[in-house]
């Protein structure tokens, strides 16, 4: 039977224990028999499949990624965190952020990129999520960072953007590999148009399935649904429907590229494979070690063993098994160019005449 939204106690840090339980029931036990109602119910109930896997997952995220939940290019001996906010850095780059702007993070996690951005292009920015565990430890995170008045962050729908801000209310607006939860990506990115100034601009690291993505064949199919069950995710889209959305609710295009489609000698997804023999520095060997199959050995048994003793609420566990699913279907659709991280597009709402 599949699920459907639910109600339950929430933990005080804003975690609620039945949606975290009920999260990995949204998929198929066998992904090759995941059929077109199942994708229907995921989109329906967006916000319980996206809270459910991030309330279980984001102490995983701290403990394995840092506060950054996202991917990035990297260059030959180049440190894990230093990649991670060289991709913050260039996005806001290509952006053209200026300081003052008053700037919103569609999908702020933890305000890893928020603080980096704030301090690198001194801007104002706006964190919206629509998970309170993840707001709550931004603005813990930012108030520890001493940038608790440049950064805020509030509790919300990127579905319903100008309900909660109003039309023309950002100079501009950035999503950082957050907009794949959407339903659809003509709605947020449509709600994004909303709330931008006339001639504001907008850029994006998007999740896509790529041109060689063909879902007729079973193995292209079956891996995005990998995707889609490890990482919080109702429907893995191919590129082409970013750009269209992106162009039909009017923005125009100023710069788009693949950025996973590099020719990188250190390809984005290396962290995952758990070979420390690849680690950039020494600094990176426990960041890659943890994706290792020691390293996995020790946080399933310890997640287990802290689940059982009630330090994380029930359903942790199930939704780091899924991690384990999503780093193996991200490595083998990384490797065959079959998914990209990081379709960079920057584009501008029309000025008014």
């Amino acid at each position: 039977m599949a699920p459907v939204a639910t109600e339950s106690t929430a933990h005080a840090d804003g975690r609620v224990g039945r949606r975290i339980e009920n999260y990995a029931a949204f998929w198929q036990k066998d992904l090759s028999k995941e059929a077109g109602q199942d994708t229907e119910n995921r989109l329906a109930n967006y916000t319980d499949v996206i809270n459910g896997y991030y309330d279980g997952a984001t102490g995983l995220y701290e403990y394995g990624w840092g506060t950054s939940f996202h991917f990035s290019r990297y260059y030959k001996g180049e440190g894990f965190y230093q990649a991670l906010a060289r991709h913050e850095h260039y996005l806001a780059f290509k952006m053209n952020l200026k300081p003052g702007m008053r700037v919103l993070d569609v999908g702020c996690g933890i305000g890893g990129p928020a603080r980096e951005i704030a301090q690198f292009a001194d801007v104002q920015i706006v964190g919206l999520n629509n998970n309170d565990f993840q707001v709550g430890r931004a603005r813990k995170l930012t108030a520890k960072a001493g940038l608790s008045e440049q950064i805020t962050y509030t509790v919300g729908d990127f579905m319903k953007l100008s309900e909660q801000f109003g039309e023309n209310s950002f100079d501009a607006v950035y999503a950082i590999e957050a907009t794949v939860h959407a339903p659809s990506w003509e709605g947020v990115y449509g709600e994004i148009m909303k709330v931008l100034k006339p001639g504001g601009v907008f850029g994006v690291y998007e999740w896509c399935m790529t041109d060689k993505w063909d879902p007729s064949i079973p193995s292209h199919k079956e891996v995005a649904h990998g995707i889609e069950l490890g990482n919080g995710i109702p429907e893995m889209r191919p590129i082409a429907k970013a750009r269209e959305a992106i162009v039909k609710v009017g923005f125009q295009i100023e710069h788009e590229e693949d950025l996973a489609d590099r020719p990188d000698p250190i390809p984005w997804y290396y962290p995952l494979e758990g070979d420390i023999r690849k680690a950039q520095t020494l600094w990176d060997v426990f960041t890659v070690w943890r994706m290792s199959s020691s390293g996995k050995f020790v946080t399933h048994h310890g997640l287990w063993f802290i689940e059982k003793l009630g330090i994380v609420p029930k359903g942790t566990w199930e939704v780091g098994e899924t991690l384990k699913v999503a780093a193996d279907a991200l490595v083998a659709s990384g490797r065959e160019k079959l998914f990209t991280p990081m379709y960079l597009v920057v584009s501008r709402k029309p000025a008014e005449n």
